[in-house]
């Protein structure tokens, strides 16, 4: 999008603020805010979700809004974000323990390895990362890929850079930028962009990036580091204690089915012009988030379930031990959502927005920088998206549809920036990998830098051509 919208976007009207601060005050409230999140995050250890909240309380009373606005402004955003990303969240999960636990992962990555001479085995580990990374969050994708990955390796007589590179590439930019995320489900909501349309665009971009920082990056990580496979850091298989598990077709196709859903009423949005229409009006249900996960978490009981050979009680006790791990994600999304509230509600977006009146500068870089900055401060990706959504959100005024989803996907680049020791993907990395902080920092953190570096470069190109 050209540098000069941003000026045009600046008459677009906000609400009133719940403080009379000037720019000023506001300028330092949300400097001290955020510096708060990253000290109780890093020197204290506390949970993000406890400083999230603590942070939203500082960020208030540093501005001089009352205690009692604070509170329903914070309260307001967890309720909105919760409500719009917390069920999603639920709904992945249950679809990514069906896929764990009924060894369909297993049979993606046996099928696609049978068919994959030794040579293109990066690029295989590339497709089955991004293809289990769909409904998984980051860390689950991380342990059901690393048996995979050193298994390949030590098979395959392969460097674990050239394989284990494009893995966590796959994980990652699934994760940064293509719904349904945490993450950039969380920043289509505070954006209010389209989410088929930020679906499609993500797609679009997460191609050719992951290309590049996976198969490409994992030839220069292998010059740099010697990563040897830990001996000890192989679990059993999923799907050693099965008798049976389903087949490659169904499984694809189950994993698959919300992107397709969600894709389609996209097309439909654009094509079909009469909303009256039976079509329209089919296609704008089951092309909803809700809808196509429910969807695909109920063909999962019986493409994935059913054929691994899954009683019904079985199914039930897999569907409640996959909610339990997210409880902690979907309370740091809400607060994520709290915090973003009251940035907004304190005038700290306008007040962004009022300053970047005259920059020649594109909004989309300026959203991009904006997460880069929380990313590196908190080494949170989901709350360097959240609260990066929040304060670029006013942006997002008089965009058109395509240009708010590059604003998501934006920011959804700029939260993956360097990951490093501040960051528990990082060290998870590490010790599954067997490498020391320098190694870990020249493949993992160097390759997460890529990826965000690369896919904004596609962004702003498609702002260009879009």
């Amino acid at each position: 999008m050209p540098a000069l919208s941003v000026e045009l976007l600046a008459a677009t009207p906000a609400p009133p603020p719940i403080t009379s601060a000037g720019d000023t005050q506001l300028g330092i409230a949300a400097l001290v805010g955020i510096a708060a999140i990253v000290l109780l995050i890093t020197r204290w250890k506390m949970h993000a979700f406890l400083a999230l909240t603590i942070g939203s309380g500082v960020l208030g009373a540093v501005a001089g809004a009352p205690l009692a606005k604070v509170i329903t402004s914070f309260t307001t955003g967890l309720g909105a974000t919760v409500a719009s990303t917390g069920v999603l969240i639920a709904l992945g999960a249950i679809l990514g323990k069906l896929l764990a636990d009924s060894g369909g992962a297993d049979q993606i990555v046996d099928t696609i390895l049978a068919r994959t001479s030794e040579r293109r085995l990066p690029w295989a580990m590339t497709l089955i990362a991004a293809l289990i990374g769909l409904p998984l969050f980051f860390e689950v994708g991380i342990v059901l890929l690393i048996p995979v990955v050193l298994l390949v390796a030590r098979r395959g007589n392969q460097s674990l850079m050239r394989v284990g590179i494009p893995a966590l590439a796959g994980l990652s930019v699934m994760h940064g930028l293509v719904p349904p995320h945490p993450g950039p489900l969380a920043a289509v909501a505070a954006i209010h962009a389209n989410l088929g349309t930020t679906l499609a665009l993500g797609v679009l971009v997460a191609v050719p990036t992951v290309i590049i920082a996976g198969p490409l990056f994992g030839r220069v990580a292998d010059r740099w580091v010697k990563a040897v496979p830990p001996e000890n850091l192989t679990p059993a298989r999923a799907s050693d204690d099965l008798e049976r598990r389903p087949g490659f077709v169904p499984t694809v196709c189950t994993m698959l089915l919300p992107v397709v859903l969600m894709l389609a009423k996209a097309l439909v949005d654009v094509l079909v012009k009469n909303q009256s229409s039976l079509v329209y009006r089919v296609f704008d249900v089951i092309g909803t988030p809700l809808v196509a996960l429910l969807a695909a978490v109920m063909l999962g009981m019986f493409t994935l379930a059913r054929p691994a050979g899954f009683s019904k009680e079985r199914i039930s006790a897999t569907v409640e031990r996959s909610l339990g791990p997210i409880a902690g994600i979907i309370l740091i999304v809400g607060a994520g959502g709290g915090f973003k509230q009251v940035l907004v509600d304190s005038g700290i977006g306008q007040m962004i927005l009022n300053w970047s009146h005259g920059w020649h500068i594109s909004p989309l870089l300026l959203a991009w920088l904006i997460a880069v900055l929380i990313r590196v401060a908190t080494g949170s990706a989901t709350v360097a998206t959240i609260s990066a959504a929040g304060l670029v959100a006013p942006l997002a005024a008089g965009m058109s549809g395509t240009h708010t989803a590059l604003l998501v996907l934006a920011v959804g680049a700029g939260s993956l920036f360097f990951s490093h020791v501040n960051d528990a993907g990082f060290w998870l990395v590490k010790e599954y990998f067997g490498m020391d902080v320098p190694q870990t920092l020249k493949s993992w953190s160097t390759m997460e830098t890529v990826i965000s570096v690369v896919a904004l470069g596609f962004v702003l190109a498609l702002s260009v051509v879009l």
